[in-house]
């Protein structure tokens, strides 16, 4: 038994990670773009984050979706979601947890609710503006064409508890999975449908985003990165701090380790899709999900 993650998960020259400076603008749009949020307790950055994407998106994809996946919220957020799919239909949709599922299984929503071929998410929180998705599409149009262009912030605008947590957690990721990605939890993601088809994720909680790029790598899916600016938080609270959802992650961390050690092929094979087949998403997205309760409403880091 060995720690090296390149001896039991297996590895491919595709799977590198590249970093790209931060000044990229996007050259054309692209032709068509789910974008989606999770979104627990955001009764106050809903509203204007959906303003700003339908401002923005125009400009990056010649069609779009956004989803708003409500986690379980107990403000006004389930009620601004409908209400501004009603007032928006074909383009915003709405899909709700009936209790909180943790951030995970809310990005397992918005992917199952995609429909486009390129899927992108972001906060609820408007730490990251909708029109820095540009940089990562600008990114995927690159000759080399990666699969998935994941954002990393330049200045991070959290309070110190998180940022010290995400050093210990991007350290812990490089270590032990040799997850070489600088912003793990960097809440500005772009992704090839094609390139998540085979690949299934178990995590529910703040690991969902890790486990992804880790079953990415080792399909031989291509990583790269992109600077994006990260605004500080100006309504809400964030909860990825919290010891339960730090102690869920860890938990999540540790299980996928040992199944890698014990069978790499099986431990690939856990956890559900990703994404289904297009036709299917209505039904995977109207669902309310079932799974662990989780209490956190953002990644770790």
């Amino acid at each position: 038994m060995t720690a090296s993650p390149v001896e039991d998960v297996p590895a491919n020259p595709a799977g590198t990670v590249e970093v790209l400076s931060e000044d990229v603008a996007v050259s054309k749009p692209v032709p068509r773009l789910s974008l989606f949020f999770p979104a627990h307790d955001e009764e106050a950055n809903l509203e204007p984050l959906v303003a700003e994407a339908l401002a923005s998106l125009p400009a990056l994809a010649r069609s779009f979706e956004i989803v708003i996946v409500d986690d379980g919220s107990h403000d006004k957020t389930p009620e601004i979601a409908d209400r501004l799919a009603s007032a928006n239909p074909g383009v915003v949709r709405a899909v709700h947890h009936q209790m909180n599922l943790g951030y995970g299984s809310a990005l397992r929503s918005g992917f199952g609710a995609a429909r486009y071929e390129l899927i992108a998410f972001t906060d609820g929180d408007r730490q990251f503006r909708v029109a820095d998705v540009g940089r990562l599409i600008a990114r995927l149009d690159e000759p080399d064409a990666p699969d998935a262009v994941v954002g990393y912030r330049i200045r991070r605008a959290d309070p110190w508890l998180r940022a010290l947590y995400a050093r210990a957690y991007r350290l812990a990721n490089r270590l032990f999975f040799g997850l070489r990605v600088r912003d793990v939890d960097c809440a500005c993601k772009l992704f090839r449908r094609a390139a998540l088809d085979d690949v299934r994720v178990e995590s529910g909680g703040a690991f969902f985003s890790a486990e992804l790029l880790i079953k990415l790598r080792a399909r031989g899916r291509s990583v790269v990165e992109v600077g994006v600016p990260h605004h500080p938080r100006t309504a809400g609270s964030a909860t990825g701090a919290r010891p339960a959802v730090v102690l869920r992650a860890v938990r999540d961390f540790w299980l996928l380790r040992l199944r890698l050690w014990a069978h790499p092929r099986s431990a690939l094979l856990r956890g559900d899709p990703i994404v289904g087949h297009v036709g299917d998403v209505g039904h995977v997205g109207d669902a309310a999900g079932a799974g662990e309760q989780g209490g956190d409403g953002r990644g770790l880091a």
